[in-house]
């Protein structure tokens, strides 16, 4: 069954205007609900992430590097979400994930509880990162870039180092300095 908060409902996802991924929450990795709004107003890099997949060392310390070289600027953050759906490369409890990650990847940016980001019980938020986009997950570590405002502005695939997306991301964070220039919340 798929999980949405009371406020929302499954037309609302495509149907709502003024929903966008930062109207939704998560748990964190400890199990904490999360508002992800505490984020409005930053480019986030979303990221389903495994430990054990091929890609992992790569993208991880690829978005270790994303959040180092925009986090400073407060308008940027990468948000990553382990998932087991893809051959079962996340197989560990949420506190193995919190040690692989801290311990070994060095991690510099929030991770948040085992989701699921396709299909069945598919997360509410990445049902909306999904509908919006179009892109639903084939694999681990897709990354949805989305702006200030909680919109998709694009997703790539595992084959896409995130290093590769600094451009992008700066695009992103321009536009909202552009955005606070104009004294507009949307541009």
């Amino acid at each position: 069954m798929l999980f949405l908060s009371p406020s929302k409902t499954l037309s609302s996802t495509t149907d709502d205007a003024q929903e966008d991924f930062y109207s939704f929450t998560a748990n964190d990795i400890d199990g904490n609900p999360v508002s992800l709004a505490k984020y409005r107003g930053k480019v986030s890099l979303i990221v389903n992430v495994a430990s054990e997949c091929g890609y992992t060392d790569n993208h991880y310390r690829g978005m270790v590097l994303l959040q180092q070289t925009f986090g400073h600027t407060d308008k940027f953050n990468v948000l990553a979400f382990p998932c087991n759906q893809f051959g079962e490369q996340e197989p560990g409890s949420n506190k193995e994930i919190y040690q692989f990650a801290h311990d070994e990847m060095e991690i510099n940016f929030p991770l948040f509880a085992k989701i699921n980001v396709r299909d069945k019980n598919v997360h509410p938020a990445w049902l909306y990162l999904s509908t919006s986009s179009e892109e639903v997950p084939r694999w681990n570590f897709y990354k949805y870039l989305v702006d200030h405002n909680g919109h998709v502005i694009d997703v790539w695939g595992p084959q896409v180092d995130p290093e590769d997306l600094s451009q992008e991301i700066q695009k992103a964070i321009s536009n909202i300095y552009v955005a606070e220039s104009r004294g507009k919340d949307e541009f």
